[in-house]
C-alpha cells in the first residue's frame, strides 16, 4: 500500500507538485538540523552518541513514554492482526521501537515483511538515520532506500509503513524531539562535567601562584622561563587531579597561593542544570515532577502529573502508531481496527470512573447507548 496517496490507483496526477524538490535524496545526509546554533553536535547520530546517551533526563522520560505505551494492552477486530502488532521482530518490541524512533528521530519506517503466501508474516522497524526517501520529478516518495554499512536495498512504498511527525519546512521527514532538547542536553552535560572537574579539585575552585621578587633581589617579580616550566610541570604531576585533592603545597622562593572564589554567576550553574532539565523534559512531553526534579512532589500532584503524561503523551502517541499500522496494513486485513486497552491502564482509572458515574446518570440514554458510551460494545 501506498501510504502518501493513490498514485498507484491512477489518482497521482490530481496531486500538486512539490516545491523545491532535491534530487540529493538517496545522499542519506539529514540536513534539517544545520541551521541549528551552539557547539553540540547536528547530526542525528551524533546527537545520539554524545548528548542522548549520556544524558539520564532524556533516558527517563524517553523511557517513561516509551515503556508505559509498550506496556499498554492493545485490541483490535482481527487477531491476526494484533499478533502481529505485539509480535517481538529480532528481539524489539514493535510499538517500543517505533514509538522510540519517532519521539527521537521524527520518522518511524516499518517494513512489511511478507511470508510464503504473500501476507504479512512480521513487521521490524527500520532505523530512521539508515532510511532515505527516493522522490520522483513531481516530489513524492516512490521508494525507501535503506543503507546498514555498505549494502543498499531499495525498498517500493508499499513494503513500508512510514509515520512521522509534523515539520513544517521539509516535505518528506519529520521533526523529532532530539533535536529540540539538543541544547539543552549540551547545557545538563556541561554541568555535570563541570561538577565532575570541581569534585575531583575537592570541590573548589582552581586558585593562582602569585610570586613575589625576594627582597633584596632585582626585578619585577617575573619568573624567567625554565622556572616557569619547571613549575608547571610540578603543579601538573604532584597538585593536579583527584588523586592529588587536598595534598598540601610547599612553597619557596617569594611563592605565595591564592585562592579562587566562585563567582554568583559561576555559582549558579546548579540551576542552570536544573532549568536544562526542565527543558528536556518539556521537550518530550514529560512533566518534571514525574522525573523527580525539584518541584511541588506532592502526592496529588504526581497523581496529576501521570494523568497528564498519559492523556497528552502516551495515548496521542500510540493512536498515532496504531492509525498508520491500520493503514499501512489495510490492503491484508480490511476493516483492521486497532486500539489501546484504556480501561487498564490505572492512570486513567479516575477519568473512567467519571465517564461511568455521568453515563450511569444519563436517564435519557438506553442501556444499550449506555454501553456503547463507555466502549462495551
Amino acid at each position: 500500500m501506498n501510504i502518501f496517496g493513490w498514485k498507484s490507483t491512477g489518482r497521482g496526477f490530481a496531486r500538486p507538485a512539490k516545491t523545491h524538490v532535491r534530487q540529493d535524496r538517496l545522499s542519506g545526509v539529514r540536513t534539517y538540523g544545520q541551521a541549528m546554533l551552539g557547539d553540540w553536535p547536528r547530526n542525528y547520530e551524533a546527537q545520539l552518541r554524545e548528548l542522548y546517551l549520556g544524558n539520564a533526563i532524556a533516558q527517563r522520560a524517553l523511557g517513561l513514554v516509551v515503556d508505559g505505551l509498550a506496556a499498554a494492552p492493545l485490541t483490535s477486530n482481527d487477531a491476526v492482526a494484533l499478533d502481529l502488532v505485539n509480535r517481538v521482530s529480532a528481539g524489539q518490541s514493535l510499538i517500543a521501537a517505533a514509538a522510540t524512533h519517532l519521539m527521537l528521530h521524527g520518522n518511524a519506517y516499518i517494513e512489511i515483511l511478507p511470508g510464503p503466501d504473500g501476507r504479512p508474516a512480521e513487521l521490524f522497524a527500520l532505523r530512521p538515520e539508515r532510511v532515505t526517501i527516493e522522490a520522483d520529478m513531481r516530489g513524492w516518495p516512490v521508494a525507501f532506500v535503506y543503507r546498514a554499512g555498505e549494502v543498499t536495498t531499495r525498498l517500493p512504498s508499499d513494503a513500508v509503513i512510514h509515520i512521522r511527525s509534523m515539520h513544517p519546512l521539509n516535505d518528506h521527514y519529520g521533526l523529532g524531539c532530539l533535536e529540540a532538547a539538543a541544547g539543552a542536553m549540551a547545557i545538563h552535560n556541561s554541568a555535570t562535567r563541570w561538577n565532575k572537574a570541581l569534585l575531583d579539585n575537592a570541590a573548589r575552585p582552581s586558585g593562582a601562584l602569585v610570586y613575589d621578587a625576594v627582597s633584596g633581589e632585582s626585578g619585577s617579580g617575573t619568573l624567567s622561563a625554565d622556572q616557569y616550566q619547571r613549575l608547571k610541570a610540578e603543579l601538573e604531576a604532584s597538585f593536579q587531579g583527584a588523586g592529588n585533592a587536598g595534598r598540601p603545597m610547599l612553597l619557596e622562593g617569594g611563592l605565595r597561593w591564592q585562592t579562587m572564589a566562585l563567582t554568583p554567576a559561576e555559582m549558579d550553574f546548579a540551576g542552570l542544570k536544573e532549568a536544562a532539565a526542565r527543558e528536556i523534559a518539556l521537550a518530550f512531553g514529560v512533566p518534571p515532577v514525574l522525573l523527580g526534579l525539584p518541584g511541588d512532589a506532592t502526592y496529588a500532584n504526581y497523581r496529576e502529573a501521570n494523568r497528564a503524561l498519559w492523556s497528552q503523551g502516551i495515548a496521542p502517541l500510540g493512536y498515532k502508531l496504531l492509525n498508520g499500522l491500520q493503514q499501512g496494513l489495510h490492503p491484508w486485513f480490511d476493516g483492521l481496527h486497532l486500539d489501546i486497552e484504556t480501561n487498564a491502564i490505572p492512570a486513567l482509572s479516575e477519568d473512567r470512573e467519571r465517564l461511568w458515574i455521568q453515563v450511569g446518570n444519563a436517564d435519557f440514554l438506553t442501556t444499550e447507548e449506555k454501553r456503547a458510551a463507555v466502549g462495551m460494545t
